[in-house]
């Protein structure tokens, strides 16, 4: 249950009065360490926001001078006490929150003071320590509501007399506290659309019968049943979360209802028709025993076949995700022909099979990763196969191969994750004649595929065009050890359209691979190699984000920062390199490029004399001694080369000087010019 406070409009103008912000009709004076109600605020105020104070007492006259108030706001004050006169000058009130309060300490007198709120619609006592008895007092004269959240309190049991007066009640809230029995509780709200018991300790549910509720989330307790009452009735329930509970069966849902979303998410849940050593428990039943009171009633279901009498026509979300499914019964799917999401992941799954004409033929996502599966069963000739698949998620399972075509008839397929499988992509046609190539994927010509993870896929040297007829944004091979023992050929087929490129963990070298005929490319990682030298290809790049940690760099070019892509970088990942502490202007340039992000800032070392420095704040001695090794050392050459050079110049000189008129003569002698001496 969420409750929203606060104008929707945008003002235009906003005032204080004390210490307390006006924003038109609406007062603020959120965390003032207020001790009471400001008394100075306009008379026409309709919303006032008191959070976060030290307000310990509304007094009758605390709300005295706003007849106009709408919505009041006192969560997290030390309230403990509501005077019983304190809102009969507000009894317009439609909006009230309590939470987080003290409110068991006087709760007979504070609910008093409630009974006087005629037009209350919204109420909020979430953590205020309170029992079950506590809120039947608190909320007795209180017909009017239609939301009501009593989360984080300490209720424990539930029956009839908690709620019995709140017949316009919609939404309820008792998520976070100790409930492990209710009892007829609910029977009576008559108007309950949604209805929220999450994070409680209820063991089952039994003869569910609220036809009129539309939300259920009963997750994260410890429910190992969940039974719906047999009838015939039409039940409104549009929403049943059951995740996060000990269900060992499929719930036994109603069997008309407007389900469209079914949430199984971690439980315990398995299929027992027949079991791994063959057996069959078809014709086997189970007995549940129903005790209310003195009456003792034996319900006989058979859980496998009970799936087969609900409806689930209208479902579009089933969420079974960490469970125990090793195998889905025959004809399961077949009763959900509106599915569009199916989560089976983290489960046992070691075969799936599709079929033309599948029931799943409305499927646009479907995540079967984390299972166990070997085999991805199509029937021979399918050529309607998942037709509006659109993400296809396989990654983790035990796959070398996926069947031929596969892809061919998933028309709006855009995201295949197939990492953490031994498998291979498919070169060119075989060659006539040869013989047949081992068992690979084959993606090419699957023109609207846009997204494709084969991480951690064992892929060796690829060659050929594996990519051909794709339009490939984003690609990752990261965790391939061999698959760049090679150049980048095999990926030319998507220089012009791939946005993302991950080639983390792959051993990569400074002197493999060139980058520069991707010109669309925006986001590099290049993490967890061997590039000991930064690759010059990457300078004519505009890319917007570079991860370049785990490798064995000791700088980056000093002119990084000036090229088209020290422009165009908005996010760069560089810990984890043996940067030299002497050789940083590199860091010095990228520090004074706008707009540039180093999330990894704090975490950059440079080594110097085997010490691991930061590069933010270098010792003045490290700086001093770096300046003797790069700028002085220039300096340092010339003092040693200069004097050999004057040496050679003057011994040239007197060389010359000896041998002078020797060379005159015979210069004299070859050109036949007379001589002046």
């Amino acid at each position: 249950l969420a409750v929203g406070w606060g104008s929707g409009a945008a003002a235009a103008w906003a005032t204080s009065s004390g210490s307390c912000e006006l924003v038109q009709s609406t007062a603020d004076c959120t965390g003032r360490w207020l001790s009471s109600v400001p008394g100075n605020l306009p008379g026409d105020t309709e919303e006032l926001l008191l959070d976060d104070n030290a307000i310990q007492v509304l007094g009758n006259a605390s709300l005295l001078s706003y007849h106009q108030l709408r919505c009041l706001s006192l969560t997290k004050n030390r309230m403990e006490l509501i005077e019983p006169g304190t809102f009969l000058s507000s009894q317009g009130l439609h909006v009230l929150s309590l939470a987080e309060n003290l409110l068991f300490t006087n709760y007979s007198l504070t609910a008093a003071a409630l009974s006087a709120l005629p037009a209350l619609r919204m109420l909020d006592l979430a953590g205020n320590r309170l029992t079950e008895d506590m809120v039947s007092v608190l909320v007795w004269n209180l017909s009017s509501l239609e939301s009501l959240s009593v989360a984080r309190n300490i209720i424990m049991r539930l029956d009839s007399s908690v709620f019995t007066n709140l017949t316009q009640l919609l939404e309820l809230n008792l998520e976070k506290n100790y409930i492990f029995e209710i009892d007829q509780a609910f029977e009576g709200l008559q108007r309950l659309q949604r209805l929220n018991v999450a994070y409680n300790y209820l063991p089952c549910v039994v003869e569910f019968g609220l036809t009129q509720l539309r939300v259920l989330n009963v997750s994260n307790n410890v429910i190992e049943w969940f039974l719906a009452l047999e009838s015939d009735d039409l039940f409104e329930l549009e929403v049943l979360d059951l995740s996060h509970n000990r269900l060992l069966f499929f719930p036994v849902l109603p069997r008309q209802s407007k389900l469209h979303s079914l949430l199984l998410k971690d439980n315990e849940i398995s299929f027992y028709q027949r079991l791994p050593n063959g057996t069959s428990l078809v014709d086997i039943t189970v007995q549940f025993l129903l005790i209310d009171g003195n009456s003792t009633n034996i319900t006989t279901v058979s859980l496998w076949d009970e799936i087969c009498h609900s409806n689930f026509s209208s479902l579009c979300l089933l969420d079974m995700s960490q469970n125990q499914v090793w195998y889905l019964p025959e004809g399961f799917l077949a009763q959900m022909p509106s599915l569009t999401h199916l989560k089976l992941n983290q489960n046992c799954l070691e075969t799936f099979h599709l079929s033309e004409g599948d029931p799943l033929a409305m499927l646009t996502e479907l995540d079967l990763s984390q299972n166990q599966l070997v085999e991805l069963g199509v029937e021979a000739g399918a050529r309607d196969v998942l037709p509006n698949l659109q993400l296809f998620n396989l990654s983790t399972n035990r796959l070398r191969a996926l069947p031929p075509g596969v892809f061919t008839y998933t028309r709006k397929i855009t995201t295949v994750d197939l990492s953490r499988n031994q498998v291979d992509l498919c070169p060119q046609p075989a060659v006539a004649g040869k013989a047949e190539s081992p068992p690979c994927v084959d993606i090419r010509g699957v023109e609207t595929l846009t997204h494709l993870s084969l991480a951690g896929c064992g892929l060796r040297g690829l060659g050929g065009h594996p990519f051909q007829g794709t339009s490939l944004m984003h690609l990752d091979l990261s965790d391939n050890h061999q698959a760049l023992s090679g150049d980048l050929g095999w990926l030319q087929d998507l220089a012009l359209t791939l946005q993302v490129l991950s080639l983390r963990n792959t051993s990569l070298s400074s002197t493999t691979v060139d980058f520069s005929a991707f010109n669309s490319l925006m986001h590099l990682d290049l993490s967890g190699n061997s590039l000991t030298v930064f690759p010059t290809s990457l300078g004519i790049l505009k890319l917007r984000s570079l991860d370049l940690r785990d490798n064995c760099l000791t700088a980056l070019p000093p002119d990084v920062a000036r090229t088209p892509l020290g422009k165009s970088l908005r996010e760069v990942y560089l810990s984890r390199n043996p940067y030299n502490c002497c050789t940083l202007s590199w860091w010095d340039a990228l520090q004074w490029v706008e707009g540039l992000h180093v999330p990894d800032g704090q975490e950059v070392t440079c080594s110097y004399a085997s010490h691991m420095l930061s590069p933010r704040a270098l010792p003045e001695p490290v700086l001093r001694s770096c300046r003797w090794l790069t700028a002085d050392l220039a300096l340092l050459y010339l003092v040693l080369v200069l004097p050999t050079c004057l040496t050679l110049l003057v011994a040239f000189a007197v060389v010359f000087l000896m041998l002078k008129q020797k060379l005159l003569k015979m210069v004299k002698s070859r050109c036949g010019v007379s001589s002046p001496y």
